[in-house]
């Protein structure tokens, strides 16, 4: 069933037991080479998006109707070359959150938000967000958080019994959450499953045409790179309910780097880790944490102006980098 979002909303309980070995740690002095979430703004029917923390300036912005922010692949517990400090990282992207004027409205977290459900690291990201003062924290998983347990912690944590999948209304825009991760293997694909899917059908089943639709979940829904796992295979299954739209925004993560495609009425976005950066597609021997030099890491944020009219043309893109 769909919740509508309002200012009386309480905000979801969460479990708030010990952190285990992970300890918070200072900010780090470099940070520039992690991705810190994205800032997405409706205005009269249009989405933009941005970088978090790179502020356009004002003649080019109009006053939103709302805002909310996507945030995705923490990795809580990673200790790699990588990134040594990833909570220090995850600290930089919410301190930016905070300091927004006015507030999101809600933050989506596309999965990945622990590394391999290391203990303690649900407690640390779910309470390190509800510090940020955002009304709703909305979370799908990545493969890291549902392997070790075949995803027991996962919902019962998110989804208080329920399948775990969830859709909710916010002014006007319809939203909706999937779980791709449940039957993920490495070096697979992401997996919806007939059960979401006959949900998902049933869900959009009653909404008129020109609402504007919000997909979010952790493994692409189109094929960024199959040969990697970097894609669903029963995604078009998904997005086949949803062609009577006129706007249709899918938002995931799991390749830890920007990446969008126009499809019809269909525009998808991959984001950025506040973790570490992967390789892009089919460059070197596999997925996995990308360790690069500190002068290049500039380079790997970027700056993203997405934005489309309800129901009319395409999505207009333009990507630049903060290098």
């Amino acid at each position: 069933m769909s919740e509508e979002l309002n200012h009386e909303l309480e905000p979801e309980d969460e479990d708030s037991g010990p952190r285990g070995d992970l300890d918070r740690r200072g900010f780090l002095h470099c940070m520039a080479w992690a991705g810190t979430g994205l800032v997405w703004a409706a205005t009269g029917g249009m989405f933009s998006s941005r970088t978090l923390g790179v502020t356009p300036a004002a003649a080019e912005t109009p006053a939103a109707d709302f805002s909310f922010v996507q945030i995705s692949d923490t990795h809580i517990g990673f200790r790699g070359e990588a990134n040594k400090d990833v909570i220090g990282t995850l600290e930089t992207a919410i301190a930016r959150i905070k300091a927004m004027q006015p507030r999101p409205a809600f933050i989506i977290h596309t999965g990945d938000i622990t590394h391999a459900q290391k203990p303690g690291a649900f407690d640390l990201v779910t309470e390190a967000l509800k510090g940020t003062g955002a009304e709703r924290v909305f979370y799908v998983p990545g493969e890291n958080d549902v392997f070790a347990d075949g995803g027991t912690e996962y919902l019962g944590r998110f989804a208080a019994g329920r399948p775990g999948w969830q859709s909710f209304d916010y002014r006007g825009t319809h939203f909706v959450g999937l779980i791709n991760v449940l039957n993920f293997k490495a070096g697979g694909l992401g997996s919806l499953g007939p059960e979401q899917l006959e949900w998902l059908e049933r869900d959009v089943a009653g909404l008129g045409s020109s609402t504007p639709i919000v997909l979010f979940a952790h493994v692409p829904l189109w094929a960024v790179y199959p040969k990697w796992g970097w894609v669903t295979e029963d995604a078009g299954q998904a997005l086949g309910y949803l062609k009577r739209f006129g706007s249709v925004t899918v938002l995931n993560g799991h390749i830890h780097q920007v990446m969008q495609k126009v499809e019809g009425n269909v525009t998808f976005h991959t984001a950025m880790s506040t973790a570490f950066p992967q390789p892009a597609p089919g460059v070197g021997a596999g997925p996995g944490p990308l360790k690069v030099p500190v002068e290049q890491l500039r380079g790997l944020l970027g700056v993203r102006e997405v934005n489309y009219v309800e129901g009319k043309g395409r999505l207009a893109v333009v990507d630049s980098t903060l290098a």
